[in-house]
């Protein structure tokens, strides 16, 4: 049997990261809970998302939108943003030790702060709106409330997202931090494991490209398979998740590590990740599987372009290089969760030349794009830029570029770094190019509006998913829907105005609300299309007031709502 021995370097650079990492000492104590419930996860920290990993936990509010959430610190307010979509209403405190705490979804803040930003909402005539209020502002002890729970922003459902960063803002698993409350004596689960192919002469079972390993649980719990044979460089990835106690949500794996005849070969921990990297999930995963089949395979290896720090240790990249036939390699693989819980799988391997009976292969096109160079492609009247580092790795496209659109390679292919779209329009008359936008075109036919920005006579996107895009032309306006409004109705004893916008085409853009010639602020909520006037505000006067609300699309098509409201307060 061949044992594999460390690389040395790798070896001593891990050491010294790992002692690093616990010179930190971080504090255990320092940060409580920010709601009073117990804390039941929803989502963990470093789980798999689109295009990102997440960043934080995200407890529970029992159904219930409204809770106190207080400073899980000492320290002060040094950001607050409220936007329609991400975190929605959201507080940042940084705190003596040079951590920082965020607090997102929030459904409204706590008085003082609630009515200084709404002040300069105001101000700026805006419901969206980023602060960075000085120390002495907004000063915080820790158990004081600062907000409220809610459901605002990009969630699905009422809850609080928590964050703990560093001083250099990245964030780090809050369950580094203590929060013992939280239970789990639940082990992982183990969906799929497959082998990959690494190089061009490569094999594992006759067959090029990856492989599903079939599993079996033995006596003792462990997952083993049968032996398989392999030549060349291969690498392993896997399909897992986890569940805590009392939540049934599938959760993001903690550590995952493997070995080769029990020399360690790979570790991958979530600790600490930066947001600059956190777009490279996309070459953790393979991501082809991924848009085929909706679930998301964790490579147990590291290509080029893949400097994500959670992989704290590999032995040549975790990769086997199988080069000796007849020898024969126990691979394992451990998964475990941030309690301990774990799983094992065992997979044996023998060192065999196959006859190759499915063979990979690229096809070579005019369209060959290579990762560490800038390249453009122009026919008729459509070009397209990819910049440097746009893919991964160097790619022939499959590029047809058509009348007005383009069927822009592999959907299944991912982008890193966004590629620029460019349409010359020149022939319309310029009023219909007004109208004009990029359209992502889904397989079944539907079109989703790409942010598209117009001068002269072109149009230009910049999209980060291949697919098929075309012009596309919006002339319809968006749709006003009073709720609880209509010309000429006395709103006396109502506490809230709410109107309902939409768009269907292409979204919709801003939105002005004003009473008597004056802007009035209204909280746009987009999963339910609503928008709502605190009549609390106090900007409506005893008797009538004109009331005027104009929403715009994104290609400027406009709608406007007038009535008479009658008010006595």
């Amino acid at each position: 049997m061949k044992h594999f021995t460390f690389c040395l370097c790798a070896l001593i650079c891990t050491l010294l990261f790992n002692f690093s990492a616990a010179s930190q000492e971080i504090p255990q104590e320092y940060f409580i809970k920010p709601v009073d419930v117990p804390l039941i996860l929803s989502g963990t920290f470093g789980e798999l998302r689109n295009n990102h990993f997440h960043a934080g936990m995200d407890i529970k509010t029992q159904g219930r939108i409204g809770l106190p959430v207080k400073a899980s610190a000492d320290g002060y307010i040094s950001r607050i943003k409220i936007q329609e979509f991400g975190y929605g209403k959201a507080l940042y405190i940084k705190h003596p030790n040079g951590y920082q705490t965020v607090y997102a979804h929030l459904d409204e803040f706590a008085p003082e702060i609630e009515a200084h930003i709404k002040k300069q909402q105001y101000i700026k005539e805006s419901y969206e709106i980023e602060l960075f209020p000085n120390s002495e502002l907004f000063p915080v002890e820790q158990g004081e409330v600062i907000a409220y729970s809610g459901n605002t922003g990009s969630s699905g459902g009422p809850h609080v997202h928590f964050e703990i960063r560093d001083k250099n803002s990245r964030p780090m698993n809050p369950l580094l931090f203590g929060f013992e409350e939280i239970t789990d004596d639940i082990k992982p689960r183990i969906k799929s494991v497959w082998a990959y192919t690494l190089e061009d002469s490569a094999q594992v079972e006759g067959i090029q490209g990856k492989k599903r390993i079939q599993l079996r649980r033995d006596q003792n719990g462990i997952y083993q398979a049968d032996k398989m044979t392999a030549f060349g460089k291969i690498g392993f990835g896997i399909s897992t998740d986890d569940q805590l106690n009392k939540a049934i949500n599938r959760n993001g794996i903690y550590k995952i590590q493997t070995s080769v005849n029990g020399n360690l070969n790979f570790l991958q921990e979530f600790n600490l990740f930066s947001f600059s990297e956190t777009r490279y999930i996309n070459r953790l995963i393979d991501f082809f599987h991924y848009k085929e089949n909706k679930q998301r395979i964790q490579k147990l290896f590291i290509e080029a372009n893949n400097p994500l720090g959670i992989n704290t240790f590999h032995d040549r990249g975790g990769v086997l290089l199988i080069d000796e036939e007849g020898l024969n390699y126990k691979y394992e693989i451990v998964v475990q969760d941030f309690a301990g819980n774990q799983q094992e799988i065992h997979i044996p391997v023998e060192a065999k030349k196959n006859e190759i009976i499915k063979a990979s292969s690229q096809k070579e096109t005019p369209y060959f794009v290579q990762s560490k160079y800038g390249v453009a492609f122009e026919e008729k009247n459509i070009d397209v830029y990819f910049p440097k580092q746009a893919l991964y790795e160097d790619t022939y496209l499959q590029i047809e570029f058509e009348f007005n659109a383009i069927e822009l390679h592999d959907y299944r292919t991912p982008i890193h770094n966004t590629v620029h779209l460019g349409f010359d329009v020149s022939s319309f008359p310029s009023d219909i190019q007004q109208k004009m936008y990029v359209a992502k075109v889904m397989p079944w036919g539907a079109k989703y509006y790409t942010s598209t920005v117009r001068k002269k006579d072109r149009i230009t996107a910049l999209i980060k998913d291949f697919g098929r895009y075309e012009i596309a032309y919006d002339h319809d306006e968006p749709k006003i829907t009073p709720i609880n409004v209509r010309d000429k109705k006395w709103m006396s004893n109502y506490r809230y105005l709410k109107i309902k916008i939409e768009d269907e085409t292409t979204g919709i853009e801003n939105y002005r609300a004003s009473v008597n010639d004056e802007f009035i602020l209204m909280e746009y909520e987009y999963k339910d299309n609503e928008l709502t006037y605190d009549f609390n505000d106090g900007k409506f006067k005893d008797g009538k007031n004109d009331f005027k609300l104009i929403v715009t699309d994104k290609v400027g098509n406009t709608s406007i709502f007038e009535a008479e409201i009658f008010r006595k307060n």
